[in-house]
């Protein structure tokens, strides 16, 4: 079992994301922390796995509490769960090898996907050696790759959600982009996130006719 330390200041979110984790298998909780100070001591302790750090906390950026993470708890998976999308914080998320970053809302499906993967790169690692094609998943590198990308992102998909976008100045919705491409939103999404983390690709929150907001993609410059 891995051992997840929640890091969110929002309780009913916190309370959200431990729901999802008890239905992952091969996860547990080991805590709940409100801000920095409480996941350094958490991390302290010791027997801390993985962590799903927040950006905005009362005290600090989670995004300052990377180096200290890196240089102390080497060990530990980071999945960064926030609502900042800003490029420096993201390209920083990069910089400091966060295994994933999820923008909330998160769903389900995308939660489950991100500490899934974590598991099956910690399964990978167990032994002595890993094959070429283990080496490919976990770098997101191979034949078709033309670029260093982050895990759970590779270079075919990239291009065609590219693409994608680039044909609809109009803008799309993770849910109209995973129908174009055949995939599921929470793909699409993942995928049309990292392209606005690197400047391709802007979003926006447009109202739709219900008056719910829609998390809208387009061309950057379009």
């Amino acid at each position: 079992m891995l051992n997840v330390l929640i890091v969110e200041d929002d309780f009913r979110v916190a309370q959200i994301h431990e729901s999802f984790l008890e239905q992952v298998p091969g996860f547990r909780l080991a805590g709940k922390a409100r801000d920095a100070a409480e996941s350094l001591q958490f991390l302290k302790n010791g027997g801390i796995d993985v962590v799903l750090l927040d950006v905005y906390m009362p005290d600090r950026l989670g995004t300052d509490l990377l180096s200290e993470i890196r240089e102390e708890h080497p060990g530990v998976d980071i999945i960064m769960i926030t609502a900042a999308d800003e490029t420096a914080i993201i390209g920083k998320a990069l910089d400091y090898g966060v295994y994933r970053y999820l923008v909330k809302p998160v769903d389900k499906e995308e939660f489950r996907e991100a500490l899934n993967e974590v598991k099956k790169k910690r399964t990978l690692l167990k032994g002595e050696r890993v094959d070429p094609d283990a080496l490919n998943r976990l770098f997101g590198t191979g034949t078709n790759s033309t670029e260093d990308l982050p895990s759970g992102i590779d270079s075919v998909t990239l291009k065609k959600v590219t693409e994608l976008i680039e044909r609809h100045p109009e803008g799309v919705s993770s849910e109209q982009a995973g129908s174009l491409l055949g995939a599921s939103r929470t793909t699409a999404r993942r995928y049309l996130e990292y392209l606005t983390g690197i400047g391709k690709v802007r979003s926006e929150s447009v109202y739709g006719i219900v008056g719910r907001p829609e998390r809208r993609y387009f061309p950057n410059g379009g």
